[in-house]
């Protein structure tokens, strides 16, 4: 079982910043790719940003040059970095993670969701 808690949000005005934490814990044998995908209130889940195990990043459209997405390997942690915040930020930001996790003799792989932070930008 695998496990990802999420830290770091809260309420911010337009201009401000914000650093989001995910941590994974549990049985992980590998860790293919984290990242943070966000819902915003009667909108769909969007991707905002990923991060490889080959350091590959993508990032929205609307969030390029703005926020920016970090690993710390040793610690299975994934940052987010959110500068210059605007309101359409406002959302539930939701950790996500690829891992593989080794059960003898099998090593699988799945992906998680985080429970999710409340990201707040007012204007």
């Amino acid at each position: 079982q695998v496990h990802l808690v999420e830290s770091g949000g809260g309420l911010v005005q337009a201009g401000e910043s914000l650093r989001l934490s995910c941590a994974a814990s549990g049985n992980i044998f590998n860790i293919n790719a984290m990242g943070w995908y966000r819902q915003a209130p009667g909108k769909q889940r969007e991707m905002v940003a990923t991060l490889t195990s080959s350091d590959t990043t993508r990032y929205a459209d609307s969030v390029k040059g703005r926020f920016t997405i970090s690993r710390d390997n040793a610690n299975d942690t994934v940052y987010l970095q959110m500068n210059s915040l605007k309101p359409e930020d406002t959302a539930v930001y939701y950790c996500y993670a690829e891992i593989g996790s080794y059960e003898a003799p099998y090593l699988y792989e799945n992906d998680y969701l985080g429970q999710g932070t409340q990201v707040t930008v007012s204007s």
